[in-house]
């Protein structure tokens, strides 16, 4: 079993930045994808960022590229979502999940169907 807590969200200004971390328990962390998936109101899950078990291979959605960089510290267990240049579209509540596999193959998963999730964090972006 693998638990997941996400921090780090908040209300900020069109172009402001944002740090978003997740800590993650349990089993052995670089065992796993872990990647960001969000959910805005009103709209489906979808998909941001994923990063491989070692962090050498990283995965965007085209809405995000060039301003959000995912990185991960598996010394401390922990996985980051430095997002800049922030949109109110980006409006939306963050997940943080984890799945066995490729990080690639993570990117077109469904959140339904990772492996663990968090309880999210909620990230408000105001024009």
């Amino acid at each position: 079993q693998v638990q997941l807590v996400e921090s780090g969200g908040g209300l900020v200004q069109v172009g402001e930045s944002l740090r978003l971390s997740c800590i993650a328990s349990g089993r052995t962390f670089s065992n796993y994808a872990m990647g960001w998936f969000r959910q805005a109101p009103g709209k489906e899950h979808e998909f941001v960022s994923t990063i491989s078990g070692r962090g050498r291979n990283t995965f965007y959605a085209d809405s995000v590229k060039g301003r959000f960089t995912i990185s991960r510290d598996n010394a401390k267990n922990t996985m980051f979502l430095q997002m800049n240049s922030l949109k109110p579209e980006d409006t939306a509540v963050y997940y943080c999940t984890a799945a066995i596999g490729t990080a690639q193959a993570m990117s077109v998963l469904k959140i339904s169907e990772v492996d663990y999730r968090g309880q999210g964090t909620q990230v408000t972006v105001s024009s």
